[in-house]
């Protein structure tokens, strides 16, 4: 944290960069702010903190010029601020990441996130843009992800929010609002951005976070400011002095409870598999994907940005072309050429894009609701009437205001917007229903709502699929979760093995790890055998890669107990030296950990029997080396 040495030789907080005060907002008769405060200083993250309609983005959005409050004074850097547009904002050193992105569709990405200097005098140098942008991606983890060539319209949501964080980073602003940037990011990619606001606050800068999830406030916020209906309820407080029922109790007014409550499954409540998915391709982002779901089951879909999920979803939901594959709901082959199909085939599909794939801005909040049932009938009676009395029981269940379905849908939060799409597949009463980053850019409230919505449609044999990037939200909901990376099903294992670390390692990019690989492809050719890349955790063992020999008995994606393995002494003695199996055979296992001691994993390897050992010190003095390399790992 920035400090200033003060005369007495101790230190105090630097002054504030950003000062709002008695600030409101009215959109017609609709208070979005009421005397609202923030303050920002260099060197510090504030989080900006609420519930969904809290007034957290209105806020931010003043602060940067998109909007002009009704009410109440900015000051900045010592002075008064006044703001008629985000350029003035541009050039105060103020830039926003906004949740909602911001870019040219029809632009590159390299053009998009230098977008801001487009409109300046003189000439622009392509190739230094090129350069600096590649930093920029490569900071984040993510040069691999984006192409700077590529057209924005062609990515998803979750890459074009990176893009938007890019963007602002290019404009070296001297305070930036990061608005939910995390909401599309998995662990990795989060601590990858985390790393850059580290040392933006080292180099100055005052930082606003806006995010719903609580573990990152705690780990990347110094102070926090917390709205609640407009109104600031907890202002410019110590995160440190906080607790997580703290900051709940001020976003929502009462205790929550438990945002994933534990579903105790009994293995008769689970079912035959309802659907199953088996060799998709849908070039150039699905290679091979394979994964089912049974009855009553809720089954993550995990990796990062740019794996293929989402991509995968739509080939089988009939909105992107596939190459090869074959999809079987109840056993039997289905041909899903439209949406249509889907939909009279039993499968519900909630997409990751709220704005421009669920909601039809024009239709009040009923007609929503209703809108998949158009899918369902091919006669020209909708059985609207039909469903009546189930609309009403989902109202009442889910929140909503009976007596505004008539209202535009726009109207409401977009918690409550998604609670809304959600009811509206529910409606249909299909067999499987997939769920695409269900709770980005929602509330802690409304993300432990919807969790308990899907645990009881799963408890009443709903197959459910959800997808995330967010890997505690899988651990928390998912019974079992199949991880993907380029492409590719890496590995299905129960969600009760697994850790946020250990999903992490398994969807890094294929690309990304290649050093490891090629590492064990030169162990087995200098020392024969079977070289191995393992997750271990007592004597579990998730294997990540392998090269050579199958004598450890450890397959990639599989899961295996220390004595399922062909090497369980020297699982369980994770010595320093070979250990020697009853059989003759033995193994060196040796940690990987990166800078900030993250376990990176084991590198192994198993020689056959009257082999001569070679010397363990030279084995993992290069598997260290490799570990403490920047791009050794994600």
């Amino acid at each position: 944290m920035m400090q200033s040495p003060s005369q007495s030789g101790t230190f105090v907080r630097a002054e504030p960069l950003l000062m709002a005060r008695g600030v409101s907002k009215h959109f017609g008769k609709t208070r979005a702010l009421v005397d609202a405060s923030l303050t920002l200083r260099p060197g510090e993250v504030t989080g900006l903190l609420g519930a969904n309609g809290a007034g957290k983005s209105t806020l931010s959005r003043i602060v940067s010029g998109h909007i002009q409050p009704t009410g109440g004074a900015l000051e900045f850097d010592g002075g008064p601020l006044a703001l008629s547009s985000t350029r003035d904002a541009l050039r105060q050193g103020i830039a926003l990441v906004a949740q909602e992105t911001s870019l040219a569709p029809d632009l590159s990405v390299l053009e998009n996130i230098f977008l801001p200097n487009l409109a300046t005098p003189g000439r622009l140098s392509f190739r230094n843009m090129r350069a600096r942008a590649t930093d920029l991606l490569a900071g984040l983890g993510h040069e691999h992800v984006l192409p700077l060539d590529a057209e924005v319209r062609t990515l998803s949501a979750a890459q074009r929010q990176l893009v938007e964080i890019a963007k602002a980073l290019a404009l070296d602003a001297r305070l930036v609002i990061f608005d939910e940037p995390t909401a599309s990011l998995s662990t990795t990619e989060v601590d990858g951005l985390f790393d850059i606001m580290d040392r933006l606050r080292e180099s100055g800068r005052a930082l606003a976070f806006v995010s719903h999830r609580l573990e990152e406030v705690f780990a990347i916020t110094d102070r926090v400011t917390i709205l609640r209906e407009g109104q600031v309820v907890a202002e410019d407080v110590a995160t440190s002095s906080l607790t997580q029922g703290d900051i709940i109790q001020h976003m929502v007014g009462r205790d929550i409870g438990a945002i994933y409550s534990e579903r105790n499954v009994a293995p008769d409540a689970v079912g035959d598999t309802v659907f199953e998915v088996r060799g998709l391709k849908a070039a150039p982002w699905v290679r091979d994907m394979s994964f089912s779901v049974r009855a009553g089951e809720i089954l993550g879909l995990g990796g990062l940005v740019g794996a293929g999920r989402s991509e995968a979803m739509e080939a089988i939901w009939g909105l992107r072309t596939k190459q090869a594959g074959e999809v079987l709901v109840k056993g039997q082959p289905v041909s899903l050429r439209k949406p249509a199909d889907a939909v009279r085939a039993g499968i519900g599909f909630v997409a990751e894009d709220r704005r421009a794939q669920n909601i039809v801005p024009d239709l009040s909040v009923r007609e929503n609701l209703l809108l998949a049932q158009m899918g369902q009938h091919r006669s020209f009676w909708r059985g609207y009437g039909r469903r009546a009395e189930k609309v009403a029981a989902l109202v009442a269940e889910l929140g909503l205001p009976a007596d505004r379905l008539d209202t535009s849908l726009l109207n409401y939060s977009g918690g409550m917007q998604q609670k809304i799409i959600i009811a509206r597949w529910l409606l249909t009463e299909p067999d499987i229903l997939i769920l695409d980053e269900p709770t980005k850019g929602v509330d802690i409230g409304t993300r432990s709502s919807i969790y308990r919505i899907l645990q009881r449609a799963a408890d009443a044999g709903l197959a459910v699929i959800v997808i995330s990037s967010d890997f505690e939200e899988l651990l928390g909901l998912a019974e079992r979760i199949v991880v993907v990376s380029d492409g590719v099903t890496i590995a299905d294992l129960p969600a009760a093995r697994l850790t946020e670390e250990k999903l992490t390692l398994l969807a890094a990019p294929r690309s990304s790890t290649q050093r490891n690989q090629l590492l064990l492809q030169d162990i087995t050719q200098a020392h024969g055998g079977d070289a191995f890349w393992t997750l271990l955790d007592g004597d579990e063992t998730i294997c990540l890669a392998q090269a050579g020999q199958a004598l450890s008995g450890l397959q990639p994606g599989q899961a295996a107990v220390a004595q399922q393995t062909s090497i369980p002494q020297a699982i369980r003695a994770r010595a320093a030296a070979f250990v020697v199996e009853v059989d003759g055979r033995a193994s060196l296992l040796t940690q990987m950990t990166d800078r900030r001691g993250h376990d990176l994993g084991w590198i192994g390897l198993t020689l056959p029997a009257g082999i001569p050992v070679p010397d363990p010190a030279e084995i993992r003095t290069r598997i260290q080396n490799l570990a403490q390399t920047e791009d050794a790992h994600v």
